[in-house]
């Protein structure tokens, strides 16, 4: 399978919107205080139109498999971004796809001068916390920032 990596797009709306909700459908994520009830999951390619800011798909054959993006999320500290929007479809998850997407966005995060990469996530998505915890991340005992998402209660933090 062949997989490109890219920024986000305006045609890409839609397709990342539906993959992102099917993800949370899946883990029976599907509530409020979540990205799942987040009107900006619907308009991502405007939501990552401001500086210091990177959202990258994956797409293998035409469609979005995944995508990971950086932000500046309100309330973290200086020289902290955070880590958003990672998901990857079920169809391709252990190939690397996910792993690969992370590493772009630490990538960017480093290219844009900041020095902490902040994540919100989920008790369901232990998977995904584990592939945090291999990544360097660590658990903080509660969120930093004010991102909107109250039904998170895992949240990590990686020096960069």
């Amino acid at each position: 399978m062949e997989v490109t990596y890219r920024q986000i797009a305006p045609d890409d709306n839609a397709p990342l919107a539906e993959m992102i909700r099917k993800v949370f459908r899946e883990f029976k994520i599907d509530r409020p205080g979540t990205v799942y009830t987040d009107p900006t999951t619907d308009h991502l390619y405007e939501l990552f139109q401001v500086p210091k800011a990177e959202y990258w798909i994956a797409e293998a054959s035409g469609k979005i498999v995944g995508g990971c993006g950086i932000y500046p999320s309100n309330g973290l500290p200086e020289g902290c971004v955070e880590l958003v929007k990672f998901y990857v479809a079920a169809s391709v998850r252990g190939t690397g796809i996910g792993k690969q997407l992370m590493a772009q966005c630490i990538d960017s995060a480093r290219e844009q001068g900041y020095q902490q990469l902040y994540l919100e996530s989920l008790p369901e998505l232990e998977k995904a916390v584990g592939m945090y915890e291999k990544a360097g991340f660590h658990r903080l005992q509660q969120p930093v920032g004010d991102t909107g998402h109250y039904a998170c209660t895992v949240w990590m933090l990686k020096d960069l």
